[in-house]
């Protein structure tokens, strides 16, 4: 099929399949996840292949990847950050384009006024191990202005569900057959063999590089033969080191399509009886 013929909308029929399964469904290491995307989805390994190119090149989907559990690899929290309503925009700039360890950097709103509400500006931040969050943020609010910051460090991950197109045929207030899986933040540290590997195991695929194997030239780029990357690989799953094969689609904009995934999301925050913090994180 000619390239601009093949279909790039997520309504497509056979588009919906691939990405009900791409989005969420390949947890942790997988030898051949796009073998494994056409088997759940039922949909023949050239198909699948020739959709996820499509839609990567239209920006349909943003980006295909392996993610990783990156709180086990270093310290890192959700940061809430107080800044003068005429410096937001440059603290933004700032975090977004000159900080390399904060990450998701966002301005919000609330509903109401609450004690929170004057804490508009919210990042992630990563630093290195032995680095301080604490002295880095107190760096940040100097180049920045910000009057006070607060971190938020994650001391538990639930595994989550991302699946936009997979959600679309829920009815309101259905949930999954199972809780979400809880898994500890605990820094794990790694040799120098096992971060080359990680580096390219977790680099984001190009159109072309979606192919059948595509470890192989990740395997290549790192140095090791195919086996030693596939066994690394699996050991960083079993130490909770990496999240999920994904396929990312474009979320915030409109597609070149003209469709929407998301019209809506935000950021909360539960009260919830003390005890039952886990209990709650895994059914939310």
């Amino acid at each position: 099929m000619n390239l601009s013929t093949v279909p790039i909308e997520i309504g497509d029929r056979i588009n919906t399949r691939i990405l009900a399964v791409s989005e969420d469904r390949l947890q942790g290491f997988q030898r051949h996840p796009l073998e494994e995307i056409a088997r759940q989805a039922s949909v023949e390994l050239p198909v699948v292949i020739e959709r996820i190119q499509a839609m990567l090149r239209s920006g349909t989907i943003r980006r295909v990847r392996q993610t990783l559990l990156a709180t086990n690899l270093a310290q890192g929290a959700l940061v809430a950050w107080q800044v003068p309503s005429e410096k937001l925009d440059a603290a933004f700039d700032y975090m977004f384009q000159k900080d390399p360890f904060s990450g998701h950097v966002v301005t919000r709103s609330t509903d109401a006024a609450t004690p929170g509400s004057n804490y508009k500006l919210w990042t992630t931040l990563k630093v290195p191990q032995s680095y301080s969050m604490r002295r880095h943020c107190q760096f940040l609010a100097r180049q920045t202005g910000a009057e006070k910051f607060i971190l938020l460090p994650a001391k538990r991950l639930f595994a989550l569900g991302v699946g936009h197109v997979r959600r679309r045929g829920m009815e309101p207030g259905g949930k999954a057959a199972v809780p979400a899986d809880v898994t500890e933040v605990t820094v794990t540290t790694l040799n120098d063999l096992e971060w080359r590997i990680l580096v390219a195991l977790k680099r984001e695929f190009e159109p072309e590089e979606i192919v059948p194997n595509l470890w192989e030239s990740r395997a290549r780029e790192a140095g090791v033969p195919l086996e030693t990357f596939y066994e690394v690989a699996e050991d960083f799953d079993r130490r909770k080191v990496i999240g999920r094969f994904s396929t990312f689609l474009e979320h915030v904009k409109p597609l070149a399509t003209g469709e929407r995934v998301t019209r809506f999301n935000a950021l909360f925050h539960w009260a919830v009886p003390p005890g039952r913090e886990i209990e709650t994180g895994r059914e939310v």
